[in-house]
């Protein structure tokens, strides 16, 4: 039998990984407010074959604009993040703009480097862990936050992690 502080050291690595990997999410946010579109920071977090997914209105793809340079700072969407949460190699970032927009990113990272980013644009997202088929309940690692959006009817998705 392995010693009871095995568990918690592999809880204290995953902790001290998500924390370190939230730093890097909260630092791409803060680099693309400035004004000066800080590009050059952000671009040596992220992987040279980022993989990228979007779901909501083909209109509203202002952050994979803004990490490609389609667009402008001074022109573009702003982020501002209300809610950061890491679930081992994701992180989840989410925030809402009054009743008219709401937004959830989830980076995954793989040795500091964000190797996909997830966006979605006016959609709730539930977050479960993928279990093997013969496990009857999923776990529900998260969940959209609705606060002031909680009236507003949006779509709906299930991502599933392993």
């Amino acid at each position: 039998m392995a010693p009871s502080n095995s568990i918690d050291s592999k809880t204290n690595l995953n902790s001290e990984t998500e924390n370190k990997n939230k730093a890097i999410v909260k630092t791409i946010y803060k680099a693309l407010a400035c004004s000066c579109g800080d590009t050059k920071k952000v671009s040596g977090l992220i992987a040279d074959d980022l993989e990228w997914w979007f779901h909501g209105p083909q209109n509203c793809h202002y952050m994979m604009k803004q990490l490609t340079r389609e667009l402008s700072n001074k022109n573009s969407f702003k982020f501002e993040p209300r809610s950061v949460d890491a679930i081992d190699d994701c992180v989840i970032v989410e925030g809402w703009e009054g009743a008219k927009s709401y937004w959830v990113h989830v980076w995954t990272l793989k040795d500091g480097v964000i190797t996909q980013f997830r966006e979605y644009f006016n959609t709730w997202l539930t977050v479960t862990e993928l279990r093997p088929m013969d496990w009857v309940r999923s776990t529900t690692l998260w969940r959209s936050h609705p606060r002031d959006l909680a009236k507003r009817s949006l779509p709906g998705l299930m991502l599933a992690i392993r």
